[in-house]
Parts: C-alpha cells; sequence; structure tokens
C-alpha cells in the first residue's frame, strides 16, 4: 500500500513506522498510509524561518500576489485527479468543487487583491502619516513586515484542499513561510495537490512543507515570530493554545473551532412565500452538504413556534428527496461521513442528544451504489428541542454530520437570545423579509457570531448560501468558535505580519515608506512629470507651475457650465453670517484649474486619470487671488494589466495649491495610468535605418536557420502582408484562440524564439530568396515600411488579415511589427 511522503526540508521523505491506514469512505477499502514517524520537525521549522523566509520576505506583495495566481492556474489544469481522490472521502461532485476549486477560487482572489491594492514592495505602508509637531519636521506612520518566523497550520478532514489553500493563500502573501499538517484522513487529496504546487516550480524554496500524518511533537519547536492555525475542535484548539511552547513564546495562535451555528425563520415567513420555501432549501443543503461535515453547518434551526410543524414536515419532506450513496453516482446528492471512526463519533453525539430531545426523523434512506457496512453512511437526522431555554443539550453538543435541532421562538428578542445560546458561533442566518426584524435580531446576535447572512428573495439568485465563507470576507467566530479570524480581504494578512511605528523627518519617511511626505525634499527637472514613463518617474519628482489669477468671469462661467448655483458663490447679498467676504471660486473649479496648470498637453506616457483621492480644501479663493501648485509624485503602484490595454501602473501625485500669500488653499491626491516602457523597437523608420546598418552577410544568427538576407526578406513580407500587398488567405489560428492570440500583441512578453511559423514550409525549409542581396533586401525592406507608414495614414481604419494573429486594425498592426522587429533584430544581435 503507497505511503504519502512528507515534503521537508526541502526534499520528499517518507516515515520510518507502521503509520495510520487511510481507508475510501465509500467502499471501506485502503487507500494509502500517512506516516510522519522519525521526522525531524526541529529542523523543519528551522529550515522554514531561514530558507523559506528569506526567500518568500524578500518578494514584493505584488510578486507573492503574481505567484499565488500561477500556482492556481496550474493547478487548476490538472483538477480531474483530485476529483477523483476526493470521491473517496465520500464528496460529491458539488462538495469538491467547494473544496478543490473553492481553494484555487481563494487564490485567485487574493492574487487579484494583490496586484490591484498592494505595494510592488516587500513592505505595507499601513494607514495615513501623523503629524506630530506643530511645523511639521516630525512625523509618524506605521509599516508592515512579514513576521519573522513559520507559520504550522493544523487543518480538519473536512476540506483538504480550501482547508490548505485558504490559510497559504494569506501567509505566503504576507510572506511567511508555512508547514501544512492536514488530517490524516483525506490527506491523500491534500497530498496530491501539495506535489503539482511543487512540481510547478512558482513557490520559492522553504516557503511550503507538508506533514501528512500526526503531527508529533511539532509544536513543540515553536518560538517567538512562529504562528500556529489551527482548524478543529475547541477542546483540541484550547489545549493547544496552553501548551508551553506556545504560550510562554508569545507564539500567534488562530483557532477556528466547530460551532453550533444557527438559522432563524422570520416571523411572517409562513408556508406559501418565497422565504419559506428559501429556507427549508437552504437548512436542507447545509445538512446534507459534506454529509454535515463542515464547520459553518446549521446544528440549530429556529423557527416561529407557530410553524414548528410546517417546517418539520417540509423539511422531513426534503430530506427524504434527498438521495444518498455512491458520490460517483449522478443520482447522489450527499455522500459518506469521511470514515468509521468520524462514523462512531457523530453516533456518540447523537445519541448524547437523544438523552434530552426528541428524534423527529431518521429517515433510513436505501444508498444509491453503496452499503452502510462497507462506508461510513449516515442518514440525514432531525431533532426537536420544544423548550430550548430549558433544555440546554442542543446549544452544548455539537453531532458533525448530516443533524440538525428544530426549536422555537416566540420574538425577536427570544430569537436573537437562542442564537446566543451557542456561546459563539462561526455565522448566523436569518431568513426573513421584514426588514425591522432581521435589523432588530442581528443587531442583538452580532456579539456572538462572526457573520450574519441574510437570505430573502431579493437576493437568493445571487447569493453564496449559509455555509459559504468569502476569501473577501472574515472567516471566524467568537466564543466556542475560536475567536480567530482567517481570510477576511486584505485584513487576513495582518495575522503574519509585524506592525512598526515609524517616527522621523518627513525626508526619513520618504526613505522609509517609498511615499512622498509633505515636507520632504521636492525633485525638480526640466523634464515634465507627465512626460515620463512609469518606471521612469521617482517618488519626490516635482513641478512648480506658473500662476493664475482667479476672476469673476471664471466663478461666473464655472457656475454655468456646472449648473453649481450654490449661493456663495453667485450671490454676495447673501454671505452675512458666512466664512466668506464676497462670491468664492468653486473648489471645484480650484481643482479643475490647478489641473489645467500642471497637466501636459503633449501626448506621452500618462493615459489617463484614473481617480481622486483625499481632496481638501482649507481657505477660500476669491476673484483676484492667483493660484499656483505644486505637483509631486507620491507613489508608484505597479499593476497587472489584462486583455488590449495598454501595460501601466498607477502613480499617486500630491496637488497642493497656494495662493499669492503661499497660504495653501488646497491638497489632493490624483491618481493617473502611466505607461510602462516598452521593451520593443518603435517603428520610426530612421531608427530602423540606424539598426539595419549594423547588418551584414557575416552576421551570425544567435538561434534558427535564417540567414540575414532570409530574415530581412521574411519582415519585409510581413509588412507586405500589413497593408493588403498580397492579402494574406487564411489564418491559421483556431478561432477559439484567436482572441487570446491577439490580447498578447499588446502585452510585453517578448515573442518565443521556437515559435514555428505556420506558414512557412513544413519541412523546415526557408522560402526562396528574392533580391540579388542583402543591401538590395534592406533597400526593398525600408522603401516597403515606409508605404506602410504612409497607408495608414492615409486609410487609418483599414484591416488586414495576419497568418497567426487573425485580421489586425493598425494599432494591432504596429504593435505586431514592433514585436516581430525586435525579435527578428535580437536574434542577430542587432538590439
Amino acid at each position: 500500500m503507497e505511503k504519502l511522503k512528507n515534503y521537508i526540508y526541502g526534499q520528499w521523505v517518507e516515515g520510518t513506522g507502521n503509520g495510520i491506514p487511510l481507508y475510501n469512505a465509500v467502499t471501506g477499502e485502503q487507500v494509502a498510509v500517512s506516516d510522519t514517524e522519525g521526522l525531524n520537525f526541529e529542523q523543519a521549522l528551522d529550515y522554514g524561518r531561514t530558507v523559506g523566509y528569506k526567500n518568500l520576505s524578500s518578494m514584493t506583495f505584488y510578486d507573492r500576489g503574481e505567484m499565488l495566481k500561477k500556482v492556481a492556474l496550474y493547478l487548476l489544469e490538472r483538477k480531474k485527479k483530485y476529483y477523483d481522490l476526493s470521491y473517496k472521502t465520500g464528496a460529491t461532485h458539488v462538495d469538491s468543487w467547494v473544496d478543490i476549486e473553492g481553494g484555487f477560487g481563494t487564490f485567485f482572489t487574493y492574487s487579484g487583491l494583490a496586484k490591484r491594492m498592494l505595494p510592488n514592495t516587500s513592505f505595507w505602508v499601513d494607514g495615513d502619516t501623523q503629524k506630530i509637531s506643530a511645523n511639521g519636521t516630525f512625523l509618524g506612520t506605521h509599516i508592515l513586515t512579514p513576521s519573522e518566523g513559520v507559520s504550522v497550520q493544523i487543518n480538519a478532514y473536512n476540506f483538504p484542499v480550501w482547508g490548505m489553500l485558504e490559510k497559504l493563500s494569506t501567509s505566503l502573501l504576507a510572506g511567511v513561510p508555512s508547514i501544512v499538517k492536514p488530517s490524516p484522513f483525506g490527506s491523500y487529496l491534500t497530498n496530491a495537490v501539495f506535489q503539482d504546487m511543487i512540481e510547478s516550480g512558482v513557490l520559492p524554496e522553504g516557503a511550503v512543507q507538508l506533514v501528512c500524518g500526526e503531527p508529533g511533537n511539532i509544536l513543540d519547536y515553536v518560538q517567538d515570530g512562529d504562528s500556529v492555525l489551527f482548524t478543529g475542535s475547541a477542546n483540541t484548539g484550547r489545549k493547544l493554545k496552553s501548551l508551553p511552547s506556545v504560550a510562554g513564546n508569545a507564539v500567534r495562535f488562530n483557532m477556528e473551532a466547530d460551532s453550533l451555528n444557527c438559522s432563524i425563520l422570520g416571523l411572517e415567513a409562513k408556508p406559501g412565500t418565497p422565504e419559506f420555501d428559501l429556507f427549508i432549501k437552504e437548512v436542507r443543503n447545509e445538512m446534507t452538504t459534506k454529509a454535515g461535515q463542515k464547520c459553518t453547518a446549521i446544528r440549530r434551526i429556529i423557527v416561529p413556534e407557530h410553524l414548528i410543524g410546517d417546517v418539520q414536515n417540509a423539511l422531513s419532506k426534503a430530506l427524504d428527496q434527498t438521495k444518498i450513496g455512491n458520490p460517483l453516482s449522478r443520482e447522489t446528492k450527499m455522500g459518506s461521513l469521511v470514515g468509521r471512526q468520524q462514523y462512531e463519533e457523530v453516533l456518540r453525539k447523537v445519541n448524547i442528544l437523544k438523552s434530552e430531545t426528541e428524534l423527529v426523523y431518521d429517515g433510513k434512506h436505501e444508498l444509491v451504489d453503496a452499503n452502510y457496512e462497507n462506508g461510513a453512511f449516515m442518514s440525514p437526522k432531525l431533532f426537536l428541542n420544544d423548550k430550548p431555554f430549558e433544555k440546554n443539550i442542543s446549544h452544548d453538543v455539537e453531532a458533525f454530520g448530516p443533524v440538525s435541532t428544530l426549536m422555537p421562538y416566540k420574538d425577536a428578542e427570544e430569537a436573537a437570545a437562542l442564537a446566543k445560546r451557542g456561546k459563539g458561533s462561526l455565522v448566523g442566518s436569518i431568513v426573513s423579509h421584514d426588514e425591522n426584524f432581521i435589523a432588530e435580531t442581528s443587531w442583538k446576535m452580532a456579539s456572538q457570531h462572526g457573520r450574519i447572512f441574510v437570505l430573502n428573495r431579493d437576493n437568493a439568485k445571487e447569493s453564496t448560501g449559509h455555509g459559504s465563507p468569502l476569501p473577501t470576507l472574515m472567516h471566524g467566530g467568537p466564543g466556542r468558535a475560536g475567536g480567530g479570524e482567517e481570510m477576511g480581504g486584505l485584513s487576513g494578512l495582518h495575522f503574519f505580519l509585524q506592525k512598526t511605528a515609524i517616527q522621523g523627518s518627513p525626508d526619513v519617511l520618504k526613505a522609509i515608506t517609498k511615499i512622498y511626505q509633505q515636507g520632504a525634499e521636492k525633485k525638480f527637472s526640466d523634464k515634465h512629470p507627465f512626460q515620463k514613463y512609469f518606471e521612469e518617474v521617482e517618488v519626490g519628482d516635482s513641478l512648480e507651475t506658473a500662476g493664475r489669477t482667479v476672476t469673476d468671469a471664471d466663478i461666473v462661467n464655472f457656475s454655468n457650465v456646472s449648473w453649481d448655483h450654490f449661493y456663495a458663490h453667485t450671490d454676495a447679498t447673501s454671505l452675512t453670517g458666512t466664512i466668506f467676504d464676497k462670491t468664492v471660486a468653486h473648489g471645484y473649479f480650484i481643482l479643475s484649474a490647478a489641473a489645467g496648470l500642471f497637466v501636459s498637453g503633449k501626448k506621452g506616457p500618462v493615459i489617463a486619470n484614473y481617480g481622486l483621492e483625499e481632496c481638501s480644501f482649507f481657505k477660500p479663493v476669491y476673484a483676484g487671488d492667483t493660484i499656483t501648485v505644486y505637483l509631486t509624485a507620491k507613489e508608484k503602484i505597479n499593476r497587472g494589466v489584462k486583455g488590449r490595454n495598454i501595460p501601466s501602473g498607477v502613480v499617486k501625485w500630491l496637488v497642493e495649491v497656494v495662493n499669492q500669500r503661499d497660504e495653501v488653499v488646497c491638497v489632493a491626491t490624483i491618481l493617473t495610468l502611466v505607461a510602462k516602457q516598452s521593451p520593443f523597437i518603435d517603428l520610426n523608420v530612421k531608427n530602423v535605418q540606424k539598426i539595419l546598418n549594423g547588418l551584414t552577410e557575416s552576421t551570425p544568427s544567435l538561434w534558427g536557420k535564417m540567414s540575414a538576407q532570409q530574415m530581412i526578406e521574411h519582415l519585409e513580407q510581413a509588412v507586405l502582408v500589413s497593408f493588403g500587398e498580397p492579402e494574406a488567405e487564411k489564418c491559421f489560428t483556431p478561432e477559439e484562440n484567436l482572441e487570446k492570440w491577439q490580447d498578447s500583441l499588446y502585452n510585453h512578453r517578448a515573442m518565443p524564439k521556437e515559435f514555428t511559423a505556420p506558414f512557412l514550409p513544413q519541412d523546415g525549409s526557408l522560402p526562396e530568396l528574392t533580391h540579388k542581396n542583402l543591401e538590395a533586401a534592406k533597400l526593398s525592406f525600408m522603401d516597403n515600411l515606409k508605404k506602410f507608414v504612409i497607408y495608414y495614414k492615409e486609410n487609418p481604419q483599414a484591416e488586414h488579415m495576419n497568418f497567426v494573429f487573425g485580421k489586425l486594425n493598425k494599432e494591432m498592426w504596429e504593435l505586431m511589427h514592433k514585436k516581430h522587429f525586435t525579435h527578428h533584430f535580437q536574434q542577430f544581435g542587432l538590439i
């Protein structure tokens, strides 16, 4: 039987003991053995802290976000084999989708957040700069840096893939290496996904390690700077948190424990309403998805007392229709528990619940292509607690399977009180169309819940469901739920980051944070900042504009153009008792006038205005006042660009507007999209001619079989086709791939060296030469390049077929030629 290998100290290591046999939850057959005997956990932790931390923390947040995306794409291409293994854990296709592709989706989400919102640095400035001194020479701010340690994640058996990836998404993005310790049950699925993560070659050495089996004494070796993330039972979590190595070394500990989550049906949601039907469907789904083995599953069904019978009947019928059995069968809607050991534990809890509450539904379903003897199947079980304020067993005991308890309430006060008797839950839901009931109940129960999910007819079609944690929202809960927080968008990174206050002068803070601080030295130059490419812009680059005197006509004209006829701008007779001496210029006119002063009219790398932040007006500007603007590059944000967009970054500019007395009248931060410098040559005819002057018959090719003349004639043919002389007869790229290929013209990735042009002879031979020598070929090529430029000036809307990229317009042909020329000029070492 295959023994699962562990991945530690950068290599695959097999345990030396007998290990734990792992069984197919459906058939009872043995699948694998997990074994951690003989592993040196102390060495593994030290390896993560040294090699892993060094490699990950030196990357920028932006690059780590790109890393997550590449890993997720690699795994997505191999998902079929994960599904094949997931079925053996008892999970249906839908269950597996939540686990497998939900995990990949978390990586994609955090990759997107990083590329949109995090800096292209290895640290993260958190919050605004605080002005500590009167004159602004002493400032303070905060930075976040990766905690110098390793994170140990101890996961539960119910989500072998998502459980690992949702924790890795935040730890890896934060720059902290992880040791993954899945539950042995289902660890063969975790192992398969982890193997592919390593084989992808995307993750730096030491970033992740895997321990498949018992954790042994791994937590004995954690120390200051390390962290532990635990998902499982509250009792186990509390024991781990109190270990001397954890408590004594101030090790960060995050616990996400199972909880007695509830769902409340609104008082008005009687049978026949959309909410009643939605409630029955949601409860059934939460009882049967993953066979109820979800930390977010509904365990307590809180229903108006006059609707108890209706809910019991409707829910029983819905559960009767849920076919249980082999997950490989299309009929199956609910699979098995993860194993016989878990089955026995759930059965034990069911018997405890029976001691105080009535079992009102225990459908003995006939299994689809399976049997109860070999598999870990359990039919759904519904209890009724008729006195939920007296019988506490429903609020204390959780059966981690397809088990839930009905209980009545009288009013919103009682509904909220019952919700809170779970002593802390991951999620509570309210199904109602009564906004007053929803508001009153949610306010009262919020203190004991990590998430409140409201479902009704208005959001049902797009709702993600009671039991689905989302990467952008916090997952965790108070009290019994563990008191921890995971995900929650960028907030989820804070657990792994050290927050440090930074104090100093404006120039010092600028040097540390890479963000311009007011009062820091400005850098002036003859080149307008808007004429610089993204790579050329430096924080502190500044421009001082000419002055502009505001006139009465400006104020009147702006009122008419904007339709802003607020009295302070238009009616001098209404200013008594106001802060204004006379009619005042509009704040947005001042901002617009400032833009008119600092923009560069000449076309350049600045593509567009991207946004406006933190705009404040400090002093009124009257007719006769003269304003001057200081524009300073405040911050640069690298930016991922998709599709047919120009590769660019975001530059934040500090705009400071002063009057003739040097008083600051307006401060704002504007954001611009700034193009990145293209790595490809410009199509300027003189530039191309200059490059070709260095090409001779003896110039060697650095790759491929072309001679210098063959290369020039090849480029000439591409230029001729681009203005239809001759017109390409067909495109060789399949239609379904064409958009992707055309999009690639816009990015800055070079053409591949080994690409075989589909229009060339398949035997690898090259076309016969058409010119008598290289010089004649160069003259002809340059003549046709000039024709290309003139043709598209005269025919700007023309489109012509390309053999690889399909029908291209002027812009696309120019991009194609730039890449193509660069590719072949580099082939001969000309650039």
